[in-house]
């Protein structure tokens, strides 16, 4: 499994201290450092059976200072994927990449579904 996260956020702590108490073995990845490249961003996507728009980080500081609320709705699924692969701030976070399936956010109950 891949554990993309950004270690200072409180949700990615929460579902990083789940995984470990799972005994889950996963590689950590800084969405910070490591921002997931648009071939990846799409691959998740397609995975996750997701609305493209659960992948922003709608409640993050660059998403609010470029009105992506208002931007969003008007730009075509390519420049939406080009956007989020520009900085790994603007996704939303923690996933969790498995062999089957992507889970956008923490969500206990499904993330032990998926475990």
């Amino acid at each position: 499994m891949l554990y993309v996260c950004y270690p200072k956020c409180t949700t990615c702590k929460k579902a990083q201290a789940f995984l470990d108490a799972q005994g889950a073995s996963y590689d950590l990845r800084d969405i910070k450092l490591d921002n997931p490249s648009e071939s990846e961003l799409r691959t998740w996507h397609a995975k996750s059976g997701l609305p493209l728009k659960k992948f922003f980080n709608t409640s993050g500081l660059i998403y609010r200072g470029m009105e992506l609320s208002k931007k969003l709705p008007t730009m075509s699924e390519d420049e939406q994927f080009a956007l989020l692969a520009t900085d790994g701030m603007l996704v939303k976070r923690p996933i969790l990449v498995t062999d089957t399936t992507v889970l956008v956010g923490f969500s206990q109950a499904q993330w032990e579904e998926t475990i």
